[in-house]
């Protein structure tokens, strides 16, 4: 029997989760038949999973009813208490601008949660004939591999004012979280004030987690460029901000070329 033919092919799924999109992207050299559901199935229903648990619309999720008092902190579930205690870090890495037990209503870990969500799923994207993977959950994205030999993966930033405008593009290996309040409203709050506010128009995140970066940038974006200071000592990740007045800045982190690779290309 003869080996079966393969082809280079782009991969692509799309799944409604997290009151957003999820895009799988796959790439590699596969039989002609394959499956991008069966590729994906697993991350798929690990991103359902968190959505049941994190979810803070639904009142009978785990999050929802510890919010409310009616289960103790001994009784969350493995995957909400290690979502809890990488916000503490980000809280101490921040300086207390990231702190999800300042939230109104309760602890409200979702602005790591989701990148957490997204580096537990994609490490469950398995084919052993799979370059790279990428997925991009509401704009934040994490990758594995590289979409082709010798080519790293490229990543548009969209302006904050017109989402048919790539405002720059950077190359990474890693994960990139942006902030902002162009997609859902001003639901940003500070911490110090329980006041929703937001001091950029977006403010972006490169590093190797995107569970941190996704924590980074909420609380760069509520911190303004007061947060570039203590962004910028913390090593392997970098920033990517727009200010309101259109004006923008890139921090590294650490030394030049220490985080995942944060480079300007181009602009819109």
């Amino acid at each position: 029997m003869s080996a079966p033919r393969l082809a280079w092919q782009v991969l692509s799924h799309v799944e409604d989760v997290m009151g957003t999109v999820a895009s799988f992207t796959v790439y590699g050299r596969f039989p002609e038949d394959v499956q991008v559901d069966v590729i994906v199935e697993a991350a798929v229903a690990s991103l359902h999973r968190t959505e049941s648990l994190f979810s803070t619309w639904r009142r009978e999720s785990m999050l929802s009813r510890y919010r409310r008092g009616d289960i103790p902190e001994a009784e969350l579930a493995p995957e909400i208490l290690e979502v809890l205690d990488l916000c503490t870090v980000v809280r101490e890495l921040s300086g207390g601008w990231f702190d999800p037990w300042a939230m109104p209503g309760g602890v409200d870990p979702t602005g790591l949660a989701k990148g957490w969500a997204v580096e537990r799923a994609i490490d469950l994207i398995d084919h052993p004939l799979a370059s790279g993977v990428m997925l991009n959950i509401g704009g934040d994205l994490t990758t594995r591999g590289l979409p082709s030999p010798g080519q790293q993966w490229r990543i548009g930033i969209r302006d904050p004012w017109d989402a048919a405008l790539i405002r720059s593009i950077v190359e990474t290996g890693g994960a990139v979280a942006t902030s902002a309040t162009y997609e859902r409203g001003s639901i940003l709050i500070d911490p110090r004030t329980g006041v929703a506010s937001c001091r950029l128009a977006s403010a972006t995140v490169l590093g190797p987690d995107l569970a941190i970066a996704d924590g980074l940038a909420t609380a760069l974006a509520v911190a303004g460029d007061d947060g570039l200071q203590w962004l910028s000592q913390i090593p392997g990740y970098e920033a990517y901000i727009v200010r309101w007045d259109g004006s923008e800045e890139i921090t590294w982190a650490g030394n030049l070329g220490s985080g995942p690779g944060l480079r300007r290309l181009g602009q819109g």
